[in-house]
C-alpha cells in the first residue's frame, strides 16, 4: 500500500512544468524550430559573419607603407589598387585576379570531364554492394590529410618522380617537353608548371565534382533513356537532349566546389606550379609577411564578389536542387 501511494501521489512542479513545456514545443512548431535553429544561426551570424565583416571593414583602413602601420583612417586606395586602370598596382593585381580565374575555369571544366562518365557508371551500373566500395574509393583522397596530398604531388611531378619515369618508359619524353615549353602551361618541369599545378588542383578536388553528378544521374529515370531509344535517338542524341539537360544542374553544384576551393587556394600554388600569386597568396603575404591588412581585406572582396555572382548563376541552374 505504501508504494501504491507513492506511485499515485501527484506531480511534482518540476515534472508539471515538463508537461507543460513538452505541450506547447509539441503544439507550436514554429517555436520548436527557432529554438533548434537559433545556436547554429547565432554562431554563424556573430562568429563567422562578424569575423568577415569585420575583416572587410579593415579593407578600408590606411596602411602607411614607411611604418608598416595599419591606422582607422578611411580610404579607398585598397580598392583603386584592385579596380582602377589609372593607379599603378592595378596590372600587378588584375594580373592575380585572371591568374587564378583562369585555374579555376579550367580546373572545374576538366573536373566535369573526368567525373562525369565515373559517377554515370556509378549511378548506372553499379549496384549492391559494389556502391558502397565505389563510394568509398570516390572519397578516400578526402580522408588523407591535404597537406600530405599536396606535398605528394611534388614528389610526384618532380624530375626522377614516378610520372616522369612512367613517361620515359613509354618513350614520351619528347612529347613532354614540347609541352612545357609551351608559354603558357610550361615550365622547367611538371613540378614547377602550370600543367603541373593543373593536375594537382584536378585530383584534390575531383570527389567534390564526382559525388554531385552522381546524385543527379540517380534522380533520371531509366525508362526517360529507353524511351529516346525507342523513339529512334541514337546514344549521342539521348546524352545531349535527354541526359545532360537532367544532370547538368549536378555539374553545375559540383563546379560549386571546384571552382571557389581553386579560387581561394593558396597551398597548392606555393607548392606546385611557377612562381606568381594567387588570390589566396597575395591575401596571406599581405597579412602574414607584410602586414598589411587594409589591403589583404581589399583582395578577399574579390572571391567574395566572383562567388557571389557564380552562385546566383548556378541557382538560376538549378544546382542547389541537385546537392
Amino acid at each position: 500500500m505504501a508504494s501504491a501511494s507513492l506511485t499515485l501521489s501527484p506531480p511534482t512542479h518540476l515534472a508539471r512544468w515538463r508537461a507543460q513545456l513538452s505541450t506547447l514545443l509539441y503544439r507550436r512548431s514554429t517555436l520548436t524550430l527557432f529554438l533548434l535553429l537559433a545556436p547554429p544561426l547565432l554562431w554563424f551570424g556573430v562568429i563567422y559573419l562578424g569575423s568577415l565583416l569585420a575583416l572587410l571593414a579593415q579593407a578600408f583602413y590606411t596602411f602607411d607603407d614607411f611604418t608598416m602601420a595599419v591606422s582607422p583612417e578611411l580610404t579607398l586606395d585598397n580598392f583603386r589598387a584592385i579596380a582602377d586602370p589609372s593607379n599603378p598596382l592595378f596590372g600587378a593585381n588584375i594580373d592575380i585576379v585572371l591568374r587564378t580565374l583562369g585555374m579555376a575555369s579550367a580546373v572545374t571544366l576538366a573536373s566535369a570531364l573526368l567525373a562525369f562518365p565515373i559517377a554515370y557508371y556509378m549511378a548506372r551500373y553499379v549496384h549492391g554492394r559494389w556502391k558502397g566500395v565505389w563510394y568509398i574509393a570516390v572519397m578516400l583522397p578526402m580522408w588523407a590529410s591535404y597537406i600530405v596530398k599536396a606535398y605528394s604531388w611534388t614528389v610526384i611531378l618532380a624530375k626522377g618522380g614516378i610520372v616522369y619515369w612512367l613517361i620515359g618508359a613509354l618513350g614520351l619524353n619528347g612529347v613532354l617537353d614540347a609541352i612545357l615549353a609551351l608559354p603558357v602551361i610550361g615550365g622547367s618541369s611538371l613540378s614547377t608548371s602550370n600543367l603541373g599545378r593543373f593536375l594537382v588542383f584536378t585530383y584534390i578536388w575531383l570527389p567534390f565534382m564526382i559525388l554531385p553528378i552522381q546524385a543527379a544521374l540517380e534522380r533520371v529515370p531509366p525508362s526517360l533513356l529507353q524511351a529516346s531509344s525507342d523513339l529512334g535517338a541514337t546514344p549521342a542524341q539521348t546524352f545531349r537532349t535527354v541526359l545532360l539537360p537532367l544532370a547538368f544542374p549536378g555539374v553545375v553544384a559540383g563546379s560549386i566546389f571546384t571552382f571557389s576551393l581553386t579560387l581561394g587556394d593558396y597551398i597548392i600554388p606555393t607548392l606546385v606550379g611557377p612562381s606568381g600569386y594567387f588570390i589566396g597568396n597575395m591575401v596571406y603575404t599581405m597579412q602574414g609577411s607584410i602586414g598589411n591588412i587594409p589591403m589583404a581585406a581589399a583582395f578577399t572582396v574579390v572571391p567574395i564578389v566572383i562567388i557571389t555572382v557564380y552562385l546566383a548563376l548556378a541557382k538560376r541552374l538549378g544546382a542547389f536542387d541537385a546537392l
